[in-house]
């Protein structure tokens, strides 16, 4: 289908492949993933009157890492990490919706390249259902702060200063029973920008608890995650999506991706992965995955690939063309079946008010 943009730019074509929109259906779940590259969140779900996949998006400069939370929505901006709360009721529906993400909170970081975001439901410091963040810029883990751009929880052992300096391109972040546990790195350098001379074999898991290295040899990781008791992620210079042997170390594939793979959900047997576009520089040419689309006869697409775990096989599709060619991060919004979100450049958000719940006093 064809999705008209709000401003006045190129048309673009969002096309699901013939089974997606049942699986969606079936799986009682709807989609959200950003492009960075564009400066758009998109919400895909099912149309109740017509029964066609839908589409809805906002525009927020450079969005990257998201999370769902609950009925709060994280998404990392060029300066900011939001924090929208879905105001709808179960049964409620709002033009159509049943799914209102409203902005309630915006952190001001800076332009700290956030890139995978969380929300530690177990405490890290001493709050529960605090967001957490890959800090890409300073090479660390970090939460926000109240008066400052952010609070370093966590730093790699081969980092030795926190500088603005993107040394190793941290990127990724998996959450054990909700609490931080690994996370993907491009490289292990200690010099600015050093991971762009390490993209094809530099990349590396590691263990936060323990300050170990369990994978390395990998081509640019990204979003690990934990599911179904395993590790998996993307190792994304080789096009491949796979698991961890935590016992042995190694990377296993389980399934080749056709784009540059960025940006993972899991949903039961089902994995959720976000594609790219190779850009045309230094920082993805000669990677293994452009002779491998080469060996398979293959262009790399843009859009979100459903992979089933038991198989390894691509069983459904999105594939976007035009204007937008590269995603960073996609997440699943169980149980909400068309979801929308307020943006902040018409007057829809000046309309947009709610009343909460006041708290009864102890003596009352």
């Amino acid at each position: 289908m064809n999705v008209p943009s709000p401003t006045a730019t190129p048309a673009f074509e969002i096309t699901a492949s013939r089974q997606f929109t049942p699986w969606l259906a079936e799986q009682h779940l709807s989609l959200v993933f950003t492009t960075y590259q564009a400066g758009k969140i998109f919400f895909i779900g099912l149309n109740p009157t017509t029964g066609q996949f839908s589409v809805f998006q906002r525009t927020f400069e450079r969005c990257m890492g998201l999370c769902v939370n609950g009925n709060s929505l994280y998404m990392s901006s060029l300066y900011q990490l939001w924090r929208f709360e879905n105001s709808l009721e179960p049964g409620q529906v709002y033009d159509g919706y049943d799914g209102l993400y409203v902005p309630q909170m915006s952190y001001i970081t800076g332009d700290l390249d956030i890139h995978d975001v969380a929300v530690a439901s177990s405490p890290v410091t001493s709050q529960n259902n605090q967001p957490i963040f890959i800090n890409t810029l300073f090479s660390c883990l970090a939460t926000v702060s109240f008066t400052h751009s952010f609070v370093p929880l966590w730093q790699p052992p081969f980092i030795s200063k926190l500088a603005a300096e993107d040394r190793c391109h941290l990127n990724g972040l998996a959450m054990v029973e909700g609490k931080p546990k690994y996370v993907t790195s491009v490289s292990q350098s200690d010099v600015a920008d050093g991971w762009r001379d390490k993209r094809h074999n530099g990349g590396c898991v590691m263990d936060i608890d323990n300050n170990e290295i369990i994978v390395s040899g990998l081509s640019m990781p990204h979003s690990p995650r934990w599911h179904q008791d395993k590790l998996w992620l993307l190792n994304s210079g080789t096009g491949e999506f796979g698991t961890v042997d935590l016992k042995t170390g190694t990377f296993e594939p389980v399934a080749f991706c056709p784009g540059y793979g960025r940006g993972l959900a899991m949903n039961g047997n089902y994995a959720i992965v976000g594609l790219s576009k190779p850009r045309h520089n230094k920082t993805f040419q000669g990677l293994n995955l452009d002779e491998k689309l080469n060996q398979k006869q293959a262009e790399p697409r843009c859009g979100l690939a459903i992979i089933d775990l038991r198989s390894g096989d691509v069983v459904h599709s999105l594939r976007i063309e035009g204007i937008i060619e590269e995603l960073y991060d996609v997440a699943i919004i169980p149980e909400m079946r068309r979801p929308m979100a307020i943006g902040l450049k018409s007057d829809e958000i000046r309309r947009m008010v709610s009343i909460g719940i006041r708290e009864s006093s102890p003596d009352r």
